[in-house]
């Protein structure tokens, strides 16, 4: 009985000593994966198509020109880092219309060139 109780009293603190070295070995990798995790993956073409047909903008908020995507630029769902959201929020938020979308652009008007007089 006396020896049992030498076992596991060594165990115990055999265990309790140990204890903070393991955590202290394993938490690089758990930030490793803490990060991976929460990584946004890029969406979907069903996810794309669904914002699509809602009248969503895409949001660069990986970059610091704080641009906004319209569903016919080219840049629409695919920058590295990014959500959907209502043009009107984003707009709240402090983003603009990205340079490249044609949509909401004003055109320029077209001019004939003048004809001579005859």
């Amino acid at each position: 009985m006396k020896l049992l109780k030498h076992i596991l009293s060594s165990a115990a603190l055999t265990s309790a000593l140990l204890l903070p070295f393991a955590a202290i070995a394993q938490s690089p990798a758990s930030k490793t994966t803490t990060k991976a995790a929460s990584k946004t993956a890029a969406p979907t073409d069903a996810e794309i198509a669904d914002a699509k047909s809602k009248g969503r903008v895409w949001v660069n908020t990986g970059s610091d020109t704080k641009a906004y995507h319209k569903s016919d630029d080219k840049y629409y769902g695919k920058t590295k880092k990014g959500k959907f959201m209502a043009e009107a929020d984003a707009q709240k938020a402090g983003y603009h219309l990205a340079k490249e979308s044609p949509i909401g652009q004003k055109k320029s008007p077209v001019t004939k060139p003048a004809t001579p007089a005859k």
